[in-house]
């Protein structure tokens, strides 16, 4: 039987996503940008909460924020317990001496296993949300409305409908907001969609991305007593109320890849977690990045509905944009050593981007030295990090915003419902609808049958 706290969690949360349905999130530049309050100006340091303290937190994301010299973590949050006992935490020392960081600075921080204390404070200026998908959306939409500039992670929660609710508050509130991937931040993945974007291959006529799938499906797993640190009602927050099981959440005290990417009350797989980064890097190379595909169809693997990991394996969709450009998207289980590639092909030469190996190639072998003028392609090349923390001094636009994070994470969405449903599909960008079609449209709530939020 749920408790108390659980209930009142989801009323919360139900407040949160009807205020931003109903576009009543006000707009907010922080007290402390103005230097009010006591807080920190903007030529000074940032205060910045941390939502989750998983794997990608501690590998990639804390340590960006502790060598930063203009801010300062003063609150971290996250279910597990043991994973707050800094400097404690193995993981969290063996990263803080690898990244050059000192531990000691986080001795004092506060530290919570409710994102909502931490978004109370008056010392978080800004957020950097590490959480499972299933709770991108629902603590982003609180952190705007509690006035918090926003870094997120990718990709947007669990349905296309409920990314434009974030992404559209974002845009009212005027918050500083990052869609974290790196990818753009990656040289020769810049250097890829630079030679694309100033016409160095010619016209683009097609674009072949991949990701590799490290996930199987797995059965229903048997009832398990709940780890004595993992506060698992929070844990579960937006999802149905579940038995709890290992490998529907994380392995215990470690940082081992999680189960909970594989199952879709938290998670859609590879195809929209992971495959983010690649099509990110397709929509801003063939200059989508505000909007998305017209056409969409594809194919894949799906275990039983009824397996403890369900999420679409094994797939291949083709995208057809309204400028004739085509994509192909591929997941498959073969791809070696994390590769990922990003391929662009146009009228006079290709270009083509791994992740993993971290290499470039082209031809004609001539692009590979081609210099791109800063005019003509005016981006910088920075981390994803500096780039929200550079855009919060400024009160700039940052270079991957909510409205382009919702039109790349929709890209694994859609496929995702062309898989589904197995047929070819007219899309809509503007509207995002499929039109006409009464079926593919549920799906763009999420679930069926599910309630928006799934709090409400």
């Amino acid at each position: 039987m749920a408790s108390k706290q659980f209930h009142t969690r989801r009323r919360f949360l139900a407040q949160v996503a009807q205020g931003a349905a109903a576009g009543c999130l006000t707009t907010f530049v922080p007290s402390t940008v103005l230097g009010r309050d006591g807080g920190t100006a903007a030529n000074s340091r940032i205060g910045v909460g941390i939502i989750g303290l998983g794997r990608q937190c501690v590998g990639r994301n804390l340590p960006v924020f502790m060598r930063r010299k203009d801010c300062k973590v003063t609150a971290i949050c996250d279910v597990d317990r043991w994973r707050l006992q800094v400097p404690n935490d193995p993981a969290i020392l063996h990263s803080a001496k690898s990244n050059k960081w000192d531990i000691k600075t986080l001795a004092d921080c506060f530290r919570t296993t409710d994102f909502r204390k931490l978004l109370d404070r008056k010392d978080v200026d800004a957020v950097m949300i590490s959480t499972p998908d299933h709770w991108h959306i629902p603590i982003a939409l609180a952190s705007i409305k509690a006035g918090k500039d926003v870094c997120c992670e990718k990709p947007f929660g669990l349905a296309i409908a409920h990314g434009r609710v974030l992404a559209d508050a974002a845009a009212k509130s005027k918050c500083v907001f990052r869609t974290d991937s790196e990818f753009r931040s990656i040289p020769h993945l810049f250097k890829a969609v630079s030679l694309v974007r100033t016409g160095k291959i010619g016209k683009l006529k097609t674009v072949r991305i991949s990701v590799p799938i490290y996930w199987d499906s797995l059965p229903m797993q048997p009832d398990m007593p709940v780890p004595e640190d993992l506060d698992y009602d929070m844990w579960l927050g937006p999802a149905p109320k579940v038995a709890y099981t290992e490998k529907r959440v994380h392995p215990p005290k470690t940082y081992g890849r999680p189960g909970w990417y594989s199952n879709r009350d938290y998670c859609d797989g590879m195809i929209c977690n992971w495959g983010y980064h690649p099509a990110d890097i397709a929509q801003w190379g063939n200059n989508t990045e505000r909007t998305g595909p017209v056409e969409v169809e594809g194919s894949g693997t799906f275990p039983p509905k009824d397996y403890l990991w369900n999420v679409i394996t094994e797939f291949e969709v083709r995208y057809r944009y309204a400028n004739g450009v085509e994509m192909f998207y591929a997941g498959r289980k073969d791809f070696k050593d994390g590769q990922s590639y990003m391929r662009f092909e146009g009228t006079e030469g290709w270009v083509c981007g791994w992740y993993g190996p971290d290499r470039l190639e082209a031809e004609p072998k001539s692009l590979l030295t081609a210099d791109v003028k800063p005019e003509d392609f005016p981006f910088p090349l920075k981390n994803e990090k500096h780039d929200f923390l550079d855009c919060i001094h400024s009160r700039g636009q940052t270079l991957e915003d909510a409205e382009v994070g919702q039109r790349s994470s929709s890209i694994g969405q859609l496929g995702y419902i062309a898989c589904q449903l197995g047929r070819k599909l007219k899309w809509d960008p503007d509207k995002e609808q499929f039109p006409g079609d009464e079926e593919a449209n549920k799906l763009v709530h999420g679930v069926p049958g599910r309630k928006p939020w799934n709090v409400m």
